[in-house]
């Protein structure tokens, strides 16, 4: 780490958000992929979208293009889409099947293992072996998927335990994609998840959340309405863990936090009018009225209701610009146009999530101010300030 890096960070007040630095600095922005990016688990989406040996989709990871396909043994593998001989892109497609795949540039061809099966005209003593893709490590729980680009990746099992104790309940792990949209935002990818875990803006920026999740005003005011959710949830027979294990990665462990919060009275999930949208999803007989949130590993986010779920994936694409991938389950067997209504599903979180791109872009136009100085968190951002206050440790 550099003396002026090493000097932003020992200036930053503790209580304020960070300084326009850390959002328009290429050293920085190099710095946050070695150590967030690279280092950490990152969502990877759910292993319901390659059902069957040979299906792939692509996904942005962590700012580089990966292959997530299904192999003949059964299990998901997650590849660099990089062709070993001159780095070619290898798969273009979104999401398709395939036996194989061939490089387009000179038609190296690899295995959906990632193993080197043929490369043309090489000279003898060529070691296909030491020339397969790059494999990252890839950990399937409750059905979602999470890779990392580490040699010795942080331990998984706090992460693992948790979405044991809170997506099971959900039935995630017989869940499926029944949506899928990508949101291309000019700003930095701080200015994203930061905007993703406080709800101070959603009074005044999201009406439409707001009038059903009580996480719009401060907690003391809504412990009433938590305890009544819990006390639901219970005589459902549903039990969902809840565990604060947000940590630094030090003792090389992953960060992870699942907490629940209430809805309104009368409201059974997130839609449009508070209305049921799908069938109801694992454990839950009936609505509990609340809502189940987790953070993993600083840029992969999950909502859990009854009735359906929604994976919130954010990936740099360069120092002012992100990607925010959002991903809507629903029960397995579920059918789109008689058990739900697609546009009723995605229309919260649409709506919520276009509000958001036009925020953040807004103020990413206003940190690169040269006269833009932090003001003081308010207490609603306490998630807020943890968080700066973890990145903050991560990347010293």
């Amino acid at each position: 780490m550099s003396e002026r890096l090493a000097d932003l960070i020992a200036a930053q007040e503790p209580g304020r958000g960070l300084s326009g630095a850390f959002y328009c600095d290429p050293e920085i922005y190099e710095r946050d992929l070695a150590r967030i990016f690279q280092r950490h688990w990152l969502s990877a989406g759910h292993a319901s979208e390659m059902p069957k040996p040979g299906d792939y989709v692509t996904r942005n990871i962590g700012g580089e293009r990966v292959i997530l396909v299904r192999g003949r043994d059964g299990a998901v593998h997650a590849l660099l889409n990089v062709c070993r001989h001159r780095g070619a892109e290898i798969v273009a497609d979104e999401a398709g099947h395939a036996d194989y795949f061939v490089c387009p540039y000179h038609a190296w061809s690899y295995g959906l293992d990632g193993r080197l099966e043929a490369a043309r005209h090489m000279p003898d003593g060529f070691d296909r072996a030491a020339h397969g893709l790059r494999r990252l490590a890839l950990r399937e729980a409750e059905g979602l998927l999470f890779a990392s680009f580490a040699k010795t990746p942080l331990d998984f099992t706090a992460v693992a335990e948790t979405l044991a104790g809170s997506c099971s309940r959900y039935g995630w792990a017989k869940a499926k994609v029944a949506h899928r949209e990508r949101y291309a935002i000019a700003a930095n990818w701080k200015l994203a998840v930061e905007n993703y875990v406080e709800c101070y803006h959603c009074s005044p920026a999201h009406p439409e959340y707001s009038r059903l999740h009580a996480l719009e005003q401060p907690l003391p005011r809504i412990e009433a309405l938590n305890a009544r959710m819990r006390a639901r949830t219970a005589a459902l027979g549903v039990a969902v863990a809840e565990r604060p294990l947000w940590q630094g990665s030090e003792a090389g462990r992953e960060a992870v936090d699942c907490f629940r919060y209430a809805l309104y009275e009368g409201i059974a999930t997130g839609s449009e009018d508070g209305r049921p949208l799908a069938p109801l999803m694992g454990d839950f007989a009936d609505y509990d009225g609340g809502a189940t949130s987790i953070h993993v590993g600083g840029a992969s986010f999950l909502l859990a209701y009854p009735d359906h779920g929604v994976v919130y994936r954010f990936a740099p694409r360069g120092v002012t610009e992100c990607e925010m991938e959002l991903l809507w389950l629903v029960r397995a067997d579920a059918r789109e146009g008689i058990d739900y209504d697609k546009a009723r599903l995605t229309w919260l979180w649409q709506v919520t999530t276009e509000a958001d791109k036009r925020i953040i872009e807004h103020t990413a136009r206003g940190v690169r101010s040269r006269f833009f100085e932090p003001g003081p968190l308010a207490p609603m951002e306490y998630n807020e300030r943890r968080y700066i206050d973890w990145y903050l440790g991560e990347i010293a």
